[in-house]
């Protein structure tokens, strides 16, 4: 058995596949990313949509017990008019960029009540 039984390693064969011109057609490409575009950005809005709703804002415990039993003996929930203001309505930047700002600012506080939670975990583990 020689040497010119082996295959090349995985490093050359995915550069030979890479370095090799494609066989798809450019429009086959273009209609690829396309798609996969239209398929990104709805699952992407879809997301924001959900985290804009009144359910994700009180899913975290500290709301559903404090904030959110006064927010429902306000005038925001209950009124003679009948419309109703949820959290996004006041909390929730509207236009896009200032909505992703914050975003991301509530994904650094998520982090650190995270770990809050994780030491506080720890803590009692250590205590009992």
């Amino acid at each position: 058995m020689g040497n010119s039984d082996r295959k090349p390693g995985l490093i050359k064969r995915l550069w030979k596949w890479w370095r090799t011109p494609s066989r798809l057609a450019l429009g086959t490409l273009l209609l690829i990313g396309f798609v996969g575009g239209i398929v990104f950005w709805g699952g992407f809005n879809t997301g924001m949509e959900k985290a804009n709703t009144e359910e994700f804002c009180i899913s975290c415990h500290e709301m559903r017990n404090t904030v959110y039993q006064e927010y429902m003996d306000s005038v925001h929930y209950n009124n003679r008019s009948g419309v109703r203001a949820t959290c996004p309505d006041c909390h929730v930047p509207h236009e896009f960029v200032p909505k992703m700002i914050r975003k991301l600012k509530a994904s650094k506080e998520l982090y650190g009540k995270f770990l809050a939670l994780l030491t506080r975990r720890r803590n009692l583990k250590l205590i009992v």
